[in-house]
């Protein structure tokens, strides 16, 4: 029986979280985005690399985030 792996998809930068696309038990695949994120009036789409079911969600829309911190976590396997 395959192992689960917990993925962790982070912020890249310090930026503004705009709006949330998924939710705990939502089942997602590679290049879906999950979170949409603004910095210095750009939108960035922040996407899961491996197809998953999303375990939590841990930012809400007007959450200010800092590079490295966690948004959602991804099970794979």
């Amino acid at each position: 029986m395959p192992r689960e792996q917990v993925t962790e998809v982070v912020a890249e930068m310090v930026a503004n979280v705009m709006s949330v696309a998924v939710a705990p038990g939502d089942r997602v695949a590679a290049g879906d985005t999950v979170v949409l994120l603004e910095s210095m009036k750009m939108e960035i789409p922040v996407l899961v690399e491996a197809p998953g079911a999303v375990r939590a969600v841990k930012v809400a829309p007007g959450d200010v985030v800092q590079e490295g911190d966690v948004l959602v976590e991804v099970v794979t396997g």
